[in-house]
Protein backbone atom coordinates (compact mmCIF):
# COMPACT_ATOMS: atom_id res chain seq x y z
CA UNK A 1 0.00 0.00 0.00
CA UNK A 2 0.65 3.57 -0.29
CA UNK A 3 -0.12 6.44 1.58
CA UNK A 4 -0.04 9.90 0.29
CA UNK A 5 0.18 12.51 2.73
CA UNK A 6 2.11 15.18 5.00
CA UNK A 7 3.59 14.53 8.19
CA UNK A 8 2.08 17.58 9.87
CA UNK A 9 -1.91 16.53 9.41
CA UNK A 10 -3.64 15.02 12.13
CA UNK A 11 -5.92 13.65 9.19
CA UNK A 12 -2.85 11.67 8.22
CA UNK A 13 -2.06 10.55 11.60
CA UNK A 14 -4.94 9.08 12.22
CA UNK A 15 -3.97 6.42 8.77
CA UNK A 16 -0.41 6.17 10.35
CA UNK A 17 -1.52 5.18 13.49
CA UNK A 18 -3.62 2.63 12.22
CA UNK A 19 -1.55 1.23 9.61
CA UNK A 20 1.13 0.80 12.10
CA UNK A 21 -1.72 -1.03 14.86
CA UNK A 22 -2.18 -3.33 12.26
CA UNK A 23 1.08 -4.47 11.57
CA UNK A 24 -0.03 -3.02 7.72
CA UNK A 25 3.32 -2.44 4.96
CA UNK A 26 3.10 0.80 3.33
CA UNK A 27 4.76 3.45 1.24
CA UNK A 28 4.64 7.29 2.60
CA UNK A 29 4.66 9.87 0.17
CA UNK A 30 4.60 13.27 0.99
CA UNK A 31 2.27 15.76 -0.64
CA UNK A 32 3.27 19.08 0.31
CA UNK A 33 -0.20 20.55 0.74
CA UNK A 34 1.55 24.03 1.86
CA UNK A 35 3.45 24.37 -1.47
CA UNK A 36 0.73 23.61 -3.75
CA UNK A 37 1.51 19.81 -4.67
CA UNK A 38 -2.23 18.57 -3.29
CA UNK A 39 -3.56 20.86 -6.12
CA UNK A 40 -1.63 19.42 -9.09
CA UNK A 41 -3.55 17.23 -11.58
CA UNK A 42 -1.74 14.12 -10.83
CA UNK A 43 -3.23 14.39 -7.59
CA UNK A 44 -6.51 15.11 -8.59
CA UNK A 45 -5.81 12.08 -10.12
CA UNK A 46 -5.59 10.29 -7.11
CA UNK A 47 -8.58 12.12 -5.00
CA UNK A 48 -10.69 14.54 -7.23
CA UNK A 49 -11.28 16.81 -4.08
CA UNK A 50 -7.70 17.50 -3.74
CA UNK A 51 -6.71 16.55 -0.24
CA UNK A 52 -5.02 14.29 1.89
CA UNK A 53 -4.80 11.55 3.26
CA UNK A 54 -5.46 9.16 -0.18
CA UNK A 55 -4.27 5.85 0.73
CA UNK A 56 -3.09 3.74 -3.07
CA UNK A 57 -4.09 0.00 -2.29
CA UNK A 58 -1.97 -2.81 -2.94
CA UNK A 59 -4.80 -3.40 -6.58
CA UNK A 60 -4.02 0.12 -7.17
CA UNK A 61 -7.14 1.73 -6.36
CA UNK A 62 -7.75 4.84 -4.64
CA UNK A 63 -9.62 6.05 -1.15
CA UNK A 64 -9.64 9.37 -0.04
CA UNK A 65 -10.90 10.59 3.21
CA UNK A 66 -9.41 9.84 6.46
CA UNK A 67 -12.78 8.28 8.04
CA UNK A 68 -13.35 6.00 4.80
CA UNK A 69 -9.80 5.28 5.22
CA UNK A 70 -10.08 3.71 8.37
CA UNK A 71 -12.61 2.25 8.00
CA UNK A 72 -11.62 0.58 4.77
CA UNK A 73 -8.46 -0.63 6.94
CA UNK A 74 -10.17 -1.97 9.91
CA UNK A 75 -12.46 -4.24 7.99
CA UNK A 76 -11.82 -7.63 9.01
CA UNK A 77 -10.40 -6.55 12.30
CA UNK A 78 -10.63 -5.87 16.18
CA UNK A 79 -10.58 -2.32 14.91
CA UNK A 80 -14.42 -2.71 13.65
CA UNK A 81 -16.85 -4.43 15.58
CA UNK A 82 -18.71 -6.91 13.34
CA UNK A 83 -21.99 -6.35 15.39
CA UNK A 84 -24.42 -3.97 14.10
CA UNK A 85 -25.32 -1.91 16.84
CA UNK A 86 -21.90 -1.92 18.11
CA UNK A 87 -20.80 -1.00 14.35
CA UNK A 88 -23.20 1.95 14.78
CA UNK A 89 -21.60 3.50 17.40
CA UNK A 90 -18.55 3.34 15.71
CA UNK A 91 -19.93 5.50 12.77
CA UNK A 92 -21.49 7.85 15.13
CA UNK A 93 -18.35 8.97 17.00
CA UNK A 94 -16.74 8.95 13.29
CA UNK A 95 -19.34 11.35 12.19
CA UNK A 96 -19.37 13.16 15.39
CA UNK A 97 -15.49 13.91 14.38
CA UNK A 98 -16.06 15.14 11.04
CA UNK A 99 -18.72 17.17 12.17
CA UNK A 100 -17.65 18.48 15.41
CA UNK A 101 -13.94 17.96 15.99
CA UNK A 102 -12.92 18.48 12.57
CA UNK A 103 -15.21 21.64 12.08
CA UNK A 104 -14.45 23.37 14.60
CA UNK A 105 -11.14 22.00 16.63
CA UNK A 106 -9.50 21.55 13.71
CA UNK A 107 -10.49 24.96 12.32
CA UNK A 108 -9.34 26.90 14.83
CA UNK A 109 -5.94 25.03 15.70
CA UNK A 110 -5.29 25.51 12.34
CA UNK A 111 -6.68 29.32 12.20
CA UNK A 112 -4.52 30.04 15.60
CA UNK A 113 -0.88 28.58 13.67
CA UNK A 114 -2.04 30.76 11.21
CA UNK A 115 -2.57 33.88 12.70
CA UNK A 116 -6.49 34.30 12.09
CA UNK A 117 -7.08 34.46 15.46
CA UNK A 118 -5.57 38.31 15.09
CA UNK A 119 -6.92 39.08 11.99
CA UNK A 120 -11.05 37.39 12.82
CA UNK A 121 -11.21 37.81 16.05
CA UNK A 122 -14.72 37.19 16.53
CA UNK A 123 -14.91 34.52 13.97
CA UNK A 124 -11.65 32.19 15.82
CA UNK A 125 -13.65 33.30 19.11
CA UNK A 126 -16.95 31.48 17.74
CA UNK A 127 -14.75 28.52 16.52
CA UNK A 128 -13.33 28.20 19.96
CA UNK A 129 -16.46 28.12 21.67
CA UNK A 130 -17.61 25.55 19.40
CA UNK A 131 -14.96 23.05 19.62
CA UNK A 132 -14.85 23.79 23.94
CA UNK A 133 -18.57 22.09 23.37
CA UNK A 134 -17.24 19.72 20.95
CA UNK A 135 -14.99 18.65 23.70
CA UNK A 136 -17.40 18.80 26.21
CA UNK A 137 -19.43 16.15 24.61
CA UNK A 138 -16.91 14.13 23.90
CA UNK A 139 -16.04 14.29 28.22
CA UNK A 140 -19.99 13.67 28.82
CA UNK A 141 -19.69 10.33 25.84
CA UNK A 142 -16.73 8.83 27.66
CA UNK A 143 -17.92 9.70 31.35
CA UNK A 144 -21.21 7.06 30.57
CA UNK A 145 -19.04 3.68 30.93
CA UNK A 146 -17.37 2.20 28.45
CA UNK A 147 -12.93 3.06 28.17
CA UNK A 148 -13.29 3.95 24.26
CA UNK A 149 -15.78 5.51 22.69
CA UNK A 150 -17.63 2.96 21.26
CA UNK A 151 -17.64 0.67 24.30
CA UNK A 152 -14.99 -1.11 26.03
CA UNK A 153 -12.88 -1.82 22.96
CA UNK A 154 -10.71 0.59 21.03
CA UNK A 155 -11.51 1.36 17.63
CA UNK A 156 -11.17 3.23 14.81
CA UNK A 157 -13.72 6.00 15.92
CA UNK A 158 -10.84 6.17 18.74
CA UNK A 159 -8.33 6.76 15.96
CA UNK A 160 -10.23 9.32 14.45
CA UNK A 161 -11.22 11.44 17.45
CA UNK A 162 -7.57 11.32 18.70
CA UNK A 163 -6.09 12.99 15.41
CA UNK A 164 -7.05 16.38 16.83
CA UNK A 165 -8.81 16.08 20.26
CA UNK A 166 -5.48 15.54 21.50
CA UNK A 167 -3.60 18.54 20.09
CA UNK A 168 -6.56 20.66 20.92
CA UNK A 169 -4.62 23.14 23.19
CA UNK A 170 -2.89 24.60 19.98
CA UNK A 171 -5.99 26.24 19.39
CA UNK A 172 -6.35 27.08 23.34
CA UNK A 173 -8.53 24.25 23.96
CA UNK A 174 -6.72 21.46 26.17
CA UNK A 175 -8.62 18.30 26.07
CA UNK A 176 -6.41 17.50 29.44
CA UNK A 177 -8.50 19.82 31.64
CA UNK A 178 -11.83 17.41 31.51
CA UNK A 179 -11.22 14.25 33.42
CA UNK A 180 -12.65 11.54 31.20
CA UNK A 181 -11.21 12.68 28.39
CA UNK A 182 -7.66 13.20 29.54
CA UNK A 183 -7.67 9.39 30.52
CA UNK A 184 -9.42 8.40 27.47
CA UNK A 185 -6.37 10.01 26.27
CA UNK A 186 -3.99 8.23 27.91
CA UNK A 187 -5.47 4.82 27.26
CA UNK A 188 -5.49 5.70 23.28
CA UNK A 189 -1.75 6.07 23.81
CA UNK A 190 -1.49 2.75 25.74
CA UNK A 191 -2.82 0.89 23.14
CA UNK A 192 -0.28 -1.79 21.06
CA UNK A 193 1.74 -0.61 18.56
CA UNK A 194 0.54 3.10 18.85
CA UNK A 195 2.86 6.08 17.80
CA UNK A 196 2.27 9.96 17.82
CA UNK A 197 4.43 11.23 15.19
CA UNK A 198 2.56 14.42 14.13
CA UNK A 199 5.10 17.11 13.10
CA UNK A 200 4.52 20.70 13.85
CA UNK A 201 2.91 22.88 11.24
CA UNK A 202 5.41 24.80 8.57
CA UNK A 203 6.35 28.28 10.05
CA UNK A 204 5.13 29.27 6.72
CA UNK A 205 1.66 27.77 6.69
CA UNK A 206 -0.66 28.37 3.78
CA UNK A 207 -4.11 29.16 3.95
CA UNK A 208 -5.59 25.95 4.02
CA UNK A 209 -6.83 23.88 6.57
CA UNK A 210 -4.98 20.37 7.20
Amino acid sequence: MRLYEHPASSNCLKIRIALRQLGVAYESVTVDLFRGETRTREHFARNPDGRIPVLETDDGDMVAESGAILLYLAEGTPLLPAGRLERARVHQWMFFEQNRIEADLAVARFWRQAGRDATLPEAFANRVERARDAVAALERGLAGGGAFVAGDEYTVADIALYGYVHCGADAGVDPRELTAVAAWLDRVEGTPGFVNDLEPVPAHVAARPI
